[in-house]
């Protein structure tokens, strides 16, 4: 199930897509103008928008939206099938549906884009822990305890997530968390990882989760 910001003026058309998308299961909000959108994006894993609306059209909104929000997914809709149209769309939108379109492609197309920003919930298990990737939540199944990391401690297992199975060198890790190049010598990282298994790990000098390659840096393996 994911949460639609849905942005349609006609009253028709915006009860029949609501009521469509809310029986495959996804959790819509339905506005008719771009006026309220702030204090719903925040709440929101994908927003549909038509092009004609009262006030601010959908290609000011919609641009406005991923300038603040670049990692939100942009469904636009629109009678308006020139190309010039099109293109300005998906100058900033993710995807461009013309009206009449079948319910089906609708569905079809915010699924692609649901998985394409990886907005759908995968829940992974590693050894004793249970991952909800999309809000990472991270549950000892064994014990039902949520663990609870840090913001880096969250960003250093993200990446390992991203990158599962593979061996990361400590340059990897470092410049794809930090964003800067690492440096020898720099203890960061190790104690980050230390504290990382303290609260990962059910020993943490003999850790099952992030595994120590002797000379070459760390894996995460399912």
């Amino acid at each position: 199930m994911a949460r639609v910001l849905y942005i349609e003026d006609e009253q028709e058309i915006g009860r029949w897509v609501t009521m469509n998308l809310t029986e495959r299961g996804h959790h819509v909000t339905w506005l008719q103008s771009g006026e309220e959108i702030e204090e719903h994006l925040a709440h929101c894993d994908l927003v549909i928008l038509d092009v004609m609306l009262p006030g601010l059209d959908g290609f000011s909104i919609g641009k406005r939206i991923k300038k603040e929000q670049p990692d939100l997914p942009i469904l636009m809709l629109s009678a308006r099938t020139a190309i010039e149209d099109k293109v300005e769309g998906l100058s900033f939108a993710d995807d461009y549906l013309t009206k009449p379109f079948h319910p089906d492609e609708l569905a079809a197309r915010v699924e692609v884009l649901l998985r394409r920003f990886n907005k759908n919930d995968e829940i992974l298990k590693l050894k004793h822990l249970t991952i909800h990737t999309k809000d990472m939540r991270i549950v000892n199944h064994e014990t039902g305890e949520e663990i609870l990391l840090t913001g880096k401690q969250y960003q250093i297992f993200q990446y390992f997530l991203r990158h599962l199975n593979q061996i990361l060198t400590k340059e990897q890790l470092y410049e794809g968390v930090w964003g800067e190049p690492y440096i020898e010598g720099d203890k960061t990282l190790m104690v980050h990882i230390r504290y990382l298994r303290e609260k990962l790990e059910k020993d943490p000098k003999n850790p099952e989760i992030i595994e120590t390659i002797r000379g070459i840096g760390y894996r995460v393996r399912k």
